[in-house]
């Protein structure tokens, strides 16, 4: 791996108390919704960061959420994992993505629309998968901080970029990152989260989204799942026709029906 990039994912700052008891509630069988809404409350902090993401049009609730236990009612555990997960993600990292031609905003947009559509989505899906989904949807392009700190360091950004002008698909990214700093999105995010001691699920499921044929069998169709959310929602364009003509490919090749997913773009788009 590059040393550089080994480090910064060494040094990086362990989890806040907050967020690690909410990751020890949700993954006890016995997690109660009580408990988890009683940690938030006690961070005003995050209790607004959850309620300004609960309440983005992205995921077409007609009513304003106004209280941290309604938002876990509706959105579930493990999405207000992610919405946590998130917060702490802008909280660690200082990012700069211009290597990859967008914005930190932007970046941030891209992020919230893969949950909301994956929320959106497999609601009607597979709900039971969303443990896994929801807060690996959030945070599966965060390895792209450390790269492009990488860059910029080195400044490789000028040739980054230009190599960037001639490719479309997430998969070219990943494999351009590789060429350039020797380690892909997927590989990176994958080590900060076995850093932070996070479930062995969720990083495989993100090591494993573009390539899922080659994930094991238990992780498999969540790979798939974010393959597809990857190939909707990326830096190349969000829920663009091109996009979504290639992603309805991808649906019919691993066999899911298109109506549902269809549905969930319409919400994501408002």
């Amino acid at each position: 791996m590059n040393q550089a990039i080994y480090k910064s994912i060494k040094t990086l700052p362990p989890l806040d108390d907050t967020i690690i008891k909410i990751q020890q509630i949700c993954s006890d069988p016995n997690g109660r919704m009580s408990d988890l809404v009683n940690i938030i409350q006690k961070d005003p902090m995050l209790t607004a960061n959850i309620l300004r993401s609960a309440n983005s049009p992205l995921y077409g609730f007609s009513r304003e959420i106004t209280d941290v236990n309604r938002a876990v009612m509706l959105f579930g555990i493990a999405t207000i994992r992610g919405f946590a997960l998130s917060g702490a993600i802008k909280k660690t990292f200082s990012m700069d993505l211009k290597p990859y031609g967008i914005t930190n905003e932007e970046f941030v947009q891209i992020a919230s629309m893969q949950n909301a559509l994956i929320f959106n989505w497999y609601n009607k899906v597979d709900s039971d998968l969303l443990k896994i989904l929801a807060p690996a949807s959030f945070m599966m392009e965060v390895g792209k901080i450390i790269i492009a700190k990488e860059l910029i360091e080195n400044d490789k950004t000028p040739f980054f970029q230009d190599k960037l002008k001639h490719i479309n698909t997430p998969t070219d990214l990943s494999d351009l990152e590789v060429d350039m700093v020797g380690i892909s999105n997927e590989d990176v995010a994958a080590k900060i989260f076995e850093q932070w001691n996070l479930e062995t699920e969720m990083i495989d499921a993100i090591f494993y989204s573009n390539n899922p044929d080659d994930a094991p069998d238990y992780i498999k169709p969540c790979a798939i799942a974010l393959k597809i959310v990857k190939n909707a929602i990326n830096t190349f364009g969000k829920l663009t026709d091109e996009n979504l003509q290639n992603t309805l490919t991808l649906l019919d090749t691993y066999g899911f029906e298109q109506a549902a997913f269809i549905e969930a773009v319409k919400k994501v788009k408002g």
